[in-house]
């Protein structure tokens, strides 16, 4: 069973500015509306998956099912550079072991976002969100006068690990991509996956030779540094120029421990927040993503909300429009 249930409205709350049009000092709490209260303007919508029932079947460490609302709490007192409109839709609950379920209806309540115009941004919980945020998006474009044939998406994943394991007994958070891979040769459509912060000492063999076969695009965290800079940049934009529109997931654990304790399972090196800035704006400029997500946030083993910050930093990042 899965059930959408809204989000307690003490989760949206924060300080009060007086210094200054009241326009100009509006904060992420300030702004939200319940879903149900869109009014046809474009906007962000946000929507959480409360589940790590893909974790516990990959065998990580339970505790990301509290994930979404943390982030929303870090999120609330963000200064508000946007001039359209920021909606909740909600978290939907996976019950009894139902992952399926879970990400069925998260897919189908993201769809009703994306046919209101606005951007969906989805709060994990586990790296199970990406097959719902890719289902989803795929389900809309279909709907939208377009054949499955036509569809063009392009998965764009920051992550220590491929997540491409073929499922045991039942998909997990370790599956996502190859469901992904699945549904696309089912569709007879070309894959496109670019994974950044792959982490050798966390992926097997087989794992690396399962992204060749698939053709998944890959950079290792090693090579995420300053030096590098201009061939990752250049890479994203080749990428992002083959595909009409972009899914983008960003899994907490592609960054050192120190920053995202919070996670299923820690990296010991991850890759650098300064350059993920920059690689997130070119991503950004490509004007094509749809759809993104954060995922594997755990707050069982975050300390002073560092990893919640980041994700509501993370967020702030991709959605921010200051005025010039």
């Amino acid at each position: 069973m899965s059930e959408l249930k809204p989000v307690e409205p003490e989760i949206w709350n924060g300080r009060v500015d007086y210094d200054g049009d009241p326009q100009q000092t509006q904060r992420w709490y300030q702004k939200i509306k319940p879903f149900s209260e869109h009014s046809g303007s474009c906007g962000l919508a946000l929507l959480g998956l409360a589940c790590d029932e893909g974790v516990r079947r990959n065998h990580g460490r339970v505790g990301a099912a509290n994930g979404p609302d943390l982030i929303r709490k870090c999120l609330a007192n963000l200064p508000w550079n946007r001039d359209d409109g920021l909606y909740e839709l909600g978290n939907v609950y996976c019950q009894d072991g139902d992952l399926e379920g879970a990400q069925n209806q998260f897919s189908q309540t993201l769809v009703k976002a994306l046919k209101e115009g606005l951007l969906p941004v989805g709060l994990g919980g586990g790296h199970e969100i990406a097959w719902g945020s890719f289902k989803g998006l795929a389900d809309f474009l279909t709907q939208d006068h377009k054949t499955p044939k036509g569809l063009n998406i392009g998965v764009i994943n920051f992550n220590a690990h491929f997540d491409l394991r073929k499922p045991e007994k039942g998909a997990s958070s370790g599956t996502p991509f190859w469901q992904i891979a699945q549904f696309c040769d089912y569709q007879n459509l070309d894959f496109h996956c670019m994974c950044l912060g792959i982490s050798r000492s966390s992926n097997t063999q087989a794992l690396f030779e399962r992204a060749d076969a698939f053709n998944v695009a890959y950079i290792t965290d090693d090579q995420v540094h300053r030096d590098n800079l201009d061939f990752l940049i250049e890479e994203l934009t080749c990428f992002t120029s083959m595909v009409d529109h972009v899914y983008l997931t960003i899994d907490l654990d592609a960054f050192p421990s120190y920053q995202a304790p919070g996670v299923s399972a820690p990296a010991v090196r991850g890759i650098p927040l300064d350059l993920t800035a920059t690689l997130l704006q070119t991503i950004k400029d490509c004007a094509k993503v749809r759809v993104m997500d954060i995922a594997e946030y755990n707050p069982e083993f975050d300390h002073d909300l560092r990893t919640a910050r980041l994700a509501a930093w993370l967020i702030n990042q991709l959605t921010d429009q200051p005025n010039e």
